[in-house]
């Protein structure tokens, strides 16, 4: 076996930590949390809407018929 023992010995414990970090990796892909703790995260839709009433682009009125719109579209509840 000579000093290559110790490395066949090691790459089964590489491959096992690989593999533990390859599924953690994909759950947190599967499974995003936004910064502020929203889980689901909220529609980036909705967002660039609200950022546009915010900046005084579009009137009460077309931000809430276009949020009605949007949450129709996705199947949310208004």
């Amino acid at each position: 076996m000579g000093g290559f023992g110790f490395v066949w010995m090691i790459v089964p414990a590489l491959l096992l930590i690989g593999v533990i970090a390859l599924v953690v990796w994909a759950l947190a892909r599967a499974f995003p949390v936004s910064r502020d703790g929203d889980y689901p995260r909220r529609d980036r839709a909705e967002e660039i809407l609200e950022e546009r009433f915010a900046r005084g682009e579009i009137t009460t009125e077309e931000y809430r018929d276009s949020l009605r719109v949007l949450r129709e579209k996705s199947g949310k509840r208004v």
